[in-house]
């Protein structure tokens, strides 16, 4: 999950510095016991979990922070936006009341942990929500292999799902031989799908993913909009109940 990997580094050394200043701060006002440099290093020492607090609590602030800059951008482009069939495989009834987009990569590890919730809510509710999948390759050449044959997969789209949750399934960085061999469990045809993927059209459905999930502030993966709620990050079926429901 590259947004929030990122986060949580920015978070530990942002969150060690302010935590210092605060605590510097404090002291100078005499709320900890000692003076100088040396006794403040030895309470510190003695207290971590102060740094530990303050961090946790900027990355959270930063994380809301975040959620809410992405909430606004999806606002103002708008749920029509994700639903556009040159970016996404869209599936489920046009007047469904409920609505769940997804980016993800193939190699993320918080888009597979999320697989088995995502996987589940389809199952039960494929006649009453539309979907959006959209592929967004960003951790490395693999990644974009497995996308474009996923984006390929939709020419033959009664087997698209079966070979996303096949591919979304796996243990391993993806590979060809791990890609052809799913396509083939799902019921495609290799050699179509191979041609297909070769497809001007497949270049573009990524760079127009690409160029939304720039738009919507989404620069990790999996990034979900549940009924137009924004969430970067791995969920789970409580959480993704939770989603619809609010």
């Amino acid at each position: 999950m590259n947004g929030q990997w990122k986060v949580a580094l920015a978070g530990a050394l942002g969150g060690a510095a302010i935590a210092l200043v605060v605590v510097f701060g404090a002291a100078a006002l005499g709320a900890f016991p000692g003076a100088g440099d040396k006794a403040m290093h030895a309470y510190l020492e003695s207290h971590p979990e102060i740094l530990a607090d303050m961090t946790s609590t900027l990355q959270a602030k930063q994380q809301e922070d975040d959620d809410s800059t992405r909430q606004v951008a999806v606002n103002k482009l708008g749920l029509k936006a994700f639903f556009d069939p040159r970016l996404a495989f869209i599936t489920g009834p046009k007047t469904a009341k409920t609505t769940l987009v997804e980016f993800f990569d193939y190699n993320c590890p918080y888009c597979r942990a999320s697989i088995p919730a995502v996987k589940k809510y389809y199952a039960a509710h494929k006649n009453d929500t539309r979907f959006a999948f959209i592929e967004f390759p960003i951790k490395g050449p693999q990644s974009t292999v497995a996308a474009r044959a996923a984006i390929a997969a939709r020419n033959q789209p009664d087997k698209y799902l079966a070979f996303h949750f096949a591919l979304m399934s796996e243990d391993d960085v993806t590979d060809d031989n791990m890609i052809y061999a799913d396509a083939a469990k799902a019921g495609l045809d290799v050699n179509r799908l191979k041609a297909d993927m070769q497809k001007p059209e497949v270049d573009e459905a990524i760079a127009r993913a690409k160029t939304l999930a720039d738009a919507a502030k989404i620069d990790g993966t999996p990034a979900f909009i549940i009924d137009g709620k924004m969430r970067e990050g791995a969920l789970d079926t409580d959480i993704l109940n939770k989603m619809v429901k609010g």
